[in-house]
């Protein structure tokens, strides 16, 4: 740990970027994840310490260097790390894992509200996508993992709030499930569809005598429900479909960002990941747990106002984040769901809504640049 002390005293930057994380957000997570993960020393050995076993999980998750690799700089043997890391992934989704699905129709407003108030759209209970997590083929699996890219992977699906924040994350998919299954998968969709998820009931926005539904907002991968909004097709030319599209775009754009954050920050995701499958779901799901974590403890450091795309409203442009420099992850296809007639009929309404007493004033001008 000389470094890391060398680090924290002398180079406060470069120890920010040595852990994806402040000075006192570590030692908070430190004294969280100690309980669940420091051995007893023995007569034998003296035990690898519990900060030790946390710099060396935070170094590989932000890295993605393979244990032989970091047994150098942590002084820990390969073997050794390939047990700690998964075992300390576990305990930081263990202690971080508030990805809090609201359970009342009064949380789900409140995110509804922040949706209005930062995003301008109406009814908005979070915003979803999935993305391929490519992985090194597990032994005798086949084409089990075997995704549209040629490539091996499981899916990441997550739903976040206005405010860059997993709300919801389901990890493990494997690859060869159609991309328009991964909804159909998870239990959220299976609470969606049988109404276990206190969603309010419709409601009336300001200035109009009429209801909309409480909605989710997903891409062309994603299917076309009463509950979940997506875009009209590209081929369409009417004004008023590019109007509904790009709120839409705005308000998803949470999620996108979310996604590129993660893994612009744990680079773990932008190559393959060689752990044994079996890890892989701890990985994950620590990542997505300490986004959060560092989205509420390290905002400045973690999500500066650079890293995120933002829109120049006057000039109708959207500047893009520094995330996107690092590399993305690799999308979900669309769909080819035939939708339904009542949600057809409520993107109409969120249309004409968007397009008369819910336009705002800028909204021409960035259909116009697009």
């Amino acid at each position: 740990m000389n470094l890391l002390r060398e680090l924290q005293s002398n180079e406060p930057l470069d120890y920010k970027n040595y852990l994806r994380m402040e000075n006192h957000s570590f030692f908070e997570l430190l004294n969280l994840v100690s309980p669940y993960i420091e051995k007893k020393n023995t007569v034998m050995r003296e035990s690898i310490s519990a900060e030790e076993r946390l710099v060396a999980t935070l170094r590989f998750l932000s890295t993605g260097r393979s244990y032989e690799d970091l047994k150098y700089s942590c002084a820990v043997s390969a073997q050794a790390l390939g047990k700690i890391i998964p075992e300390t992934c576990w305990a930081i989704y263990q202690v971080l894992s508030d990805f809090k699905m609201p359970k009342s129709e009064v949380e789900w407003q409140q995110i509804a509200s922040d949706f209005k108030n930062q995003w301008n759209f109406d009814n908005c209970l979070g915003a979803m996508d999935g993305k391929h997590i490519v992985i090194s083929k597990p032994p005798n699996s086949g084409s089990y993992y075997y995704n549209y890219k040629g490539t091996f992977s499981v899916v990441l699906f997550g739903i976040v709030n206005a405010n860059y924040e997993f709300i919801y994350v389901n990890s493990g998919t494997n690859g060869r499930v159609s991309d328009g299954g991964i909804l159909r998968h998870t239990d959220f969709f299976r609470k969606l569809e049988n109404n276990e998820l206190q969603i309010p009931s419709h409601r009336c926005p300001p200035q109009v005598d009429y209801k909309l539904p409480y909605v989710f907002l997903g891409d062309a991968a994603f299917p076309l429900m009463e509950n979940l909004m997506k875009p009209y097709s590209t081929h369409c030319s009417g004004h008023d479909e590019h109007i509904f599209n790009y709120r839409l775009s705005r308000a998803r754009r949470v999620v996108e960002n979310s996604f590129g954050i993660l893994a612009s920050r744990f680079r773990i995701f932008l190559q393959p990941i060689n752990i044994d499958v079996k890890h892989e779901d701890a990985v994950v799901m620590a990542s997505c747990a300490l986004h959060n974590y560092l989205r509420r403890n390290s905002s400045t450091h973690y999500t500066s106002t650079n890293h995120l795309d933002y829109e120049d409203i006057d000039n109708g442009n959207v500047i893009l984040g520094q995330w996107r420099q690092a590399g993305d992850l690799v999308p979900l296809q669309r769909s080819t769901f035939v939708a339904p007639r009542d949600a057809k009929t409520i993107r109409d309404q969120f249309k004409n809504y968007f397009t008369n007493e819910g336009k705002v004033s800028f909204q021409e001008t960035m259909i116009n640049n697009r």
